[in-house]
């Protein structure tokens, strides 16, 4: 297979993992039907809390299916993730309502889902870094960046599909246990590992970046309200589904392009015989330079290589838990990153204590926001390495954790308006800074092992979610004063300057990393 021929498969497989991302945060709607939750199994805020971490704590087997990703085909490892969260919220649907459906089953179930989305993930890492090692750090956040979307997709179907007198449990319970295996079943032709490329095509990145731009304003346009504007529910869907489907134009173009050179180049050849023997030498060169016109591979500019091949040496899983970066970069991703995830998990109890009646309002903006921050990191690097340097990953992350200090801190104020705002912040940098992450993992520690490395880098993210998320519900409990719900702004005032202080003492643990790999890499690139 020529690397001409192969440009289009690999620009599918990149779509292939955008329509995974895309789905493959069922978790991320949990704070639309937990109240319901709550009311249909009578849990305490506390209990539910700890559903919210199930979901998490999955992810402490996330390595797994990076050891199982080295052994088996990565369309297995995908259907394998799908199935987990089939199994996981289909017998959650099913048994709901049923009284022998007890807690502890809730739990192990969510569990389950939650780990079946790190397979998924895996899958999506290793392809956009495999088939694109020139411009993997674009691929993935570009891919990536639609994980911040899967809230506001399953809300627009849940919208579409469903009535409003139906169950709203049930009715996100059983899309969260169908979609993720019927997009994966359908996308498990593209998802191989090709033969790498150093072909850059400039076009193809602008076209999908205007996609992803349009499809992010489409969401935060009917995250405002599709209906004052006059657009039904499923108008709404139909216009962002055929947004989620024009990336395809993207490998589908560049296949015609391809298909119309070899027509060129056929053609050409045919008329070779006619031509007097003098004019043979001349036909070849005339047919090299519009060869060269038509197909111009742009290599990445040789001071950012150097800056790719010295970025850090690759470390093993076993040797990075003895670093110090790890545990740096571990705990400022924790009280970061990890942090904000808490906070959208509990955007459900939030809102109904503000006394805001749709819930599903805060945490499809939040989802959109997350999107577009999520996109951050593909915007820098591809502007950035055209150029000819490289923007530290842990630089920005930290750069991104001081606005999320902030925001958790106006979150005192009782303003909806001033929720609505700091809902957008927290969103916006959570899904940057979890983006950010996946290639700092790689350039801090490399990526030969990435699989199984950033799958220990993100267990931080069920501690987090156990610790953080138990003392919200604990000074949630305590502020209703032994009711079952507690209502104003004070239920969580107490948990938002404990998170904004948090978030703060991660801005300094990061900027200290990025202080302390930026000094290693002097010393490195010095010898």
């Amino acid at each position: 297979m020529s690397s001409s021929s192969s440009s289009s498969l690999h620009w599918l497989s990149l779509v292939g993992t955008i329509w995974l991302q895309a789905i493959n945060g069922p978790n991320s709607d949990f704070a639309i039907y937990s109240s319901q939750l709550k009311d249909v199994k009578h849990i305490s805020q506390v209990q539910l809390n700890f559903l919210a971490f199930a979901s998490d704590a999955g992810k402490l087997f996330g390595w797994f299916s990076g050891v199982a990703a080295i052994y088996l085909p990565l369309w297995l490892v995908a259907v394998t993730g799908a199935a987990f969260s089939l199994v996981g919220y289909g017998v959650q649907f099913l048994f709901l309502e049923n009284s022998k459906l007890e807690y502890w089953h809730l739990f192990i179930l969510t569990s389950l889902a939650g780990n079946g989305i790190c397979w998924i993930n895996t899958v999506c890492y290793l392809i956009c870094i495999r088939n694109f090692t020139s411009d993997s750090r674009v691929a993935v956040g570009i891919s990536t960046s639609y994980l911040g979307l899967s809230a506001k997709v399953y809300n627009v179907i849940a919208n579409a599909v469903f009535t409003k007198t139906e169950s709203i449990a049930k009715s996100y319970l059983l899309l969260n246990a169908i979609v993720p295996m019927i997009v994966t079943i359908f996308v498990t032709p593209s998802l191989r590992v090709l033969k790498a490329t150093k072909e850059r095509t400039n076009s193809a990145f602008l076209f999908m970046f205007g996609i992803t731009l349009a499809t992010g304003i489409c969401a935060i346009f009917g995250s405002i309200g599709t209906k004052s504007y006059g657009f039904s529910s499923k108008e709404h869907m139909i216009s962002l589904g055929v947004l989620l489907v024009s990336p395809l134009f993207v490998p589908v173009g560049i296949s015609l392009s391809e298909t119309m050179r070899k027509i060129l180049r056929d053609k050409k050849e045919n008329r070779i015989h006619d031509l007097r023997i003098e004019d043979i030498e001349s036909a070849k060169e005339t047919k090299e330079e519009r060869e060269e016109e038509l197909v111009v591979p742009i290599s990445i500019p040789v001071s950012a290589q150097v800056v790719e091949e010295k970025e850090c040496e690759e470390v093993g899983g076993m040797k990075m838990l003895k670093k110090v970066d790890f545990w740096l970069y571990f705990m400022s991703y924790m009280f970061s990153g990890t942090l904000g995830l808490v906070f959208l998990n509990n955007l459900g109890q939030i809102a109904e204590s503000r006394g805001l009646s749709d819930t599903s309002t805060l945490v499809s903006l939040s989802s959109s926001f997350g999107f577009f921050g999520r996109l951050i990191p593909s915007f820098l690097d591809y502007f950035s390495i055209k150029r000819g340097f490289c923007i530290s990953r842990i630089a920005s992350m930290a750069a991104l954790m001081a606005p999320s200090a902030g925001a958790f801190f106006l979150l005192l104020h009782p303003s909806s308006s001033i929720l609505f705002i700091s809902t957008a912040i927290i969103g916006a940098c959570t899904g940057a800074i979890t983006s950010f992450a996946v290639s700092a993992t790689s350039e801090l520690f490399g990526t030969k092992n990435f699989g199984v490395n950033h799958n220990i880098v993100v267990a931080n993210i069920p501690i987090g979610s156990f610790c953080f998320g138990y003392f919200a519900a604990f000074f949630y409990q305590k502020e209703a004063q032994g009711n079952y719900k507690c209502f104003g702004s004070r239920c969580y005032a107490t948990s938002y300057v404990i998170w904004g202080c948090t978030c703060t003492i991660g801005t300094v643990l990061c900027t200290v990393l990025y202080v302390r790999s930026r000094n290693l890499r002097r010393k490195s690139l010095s010898n």
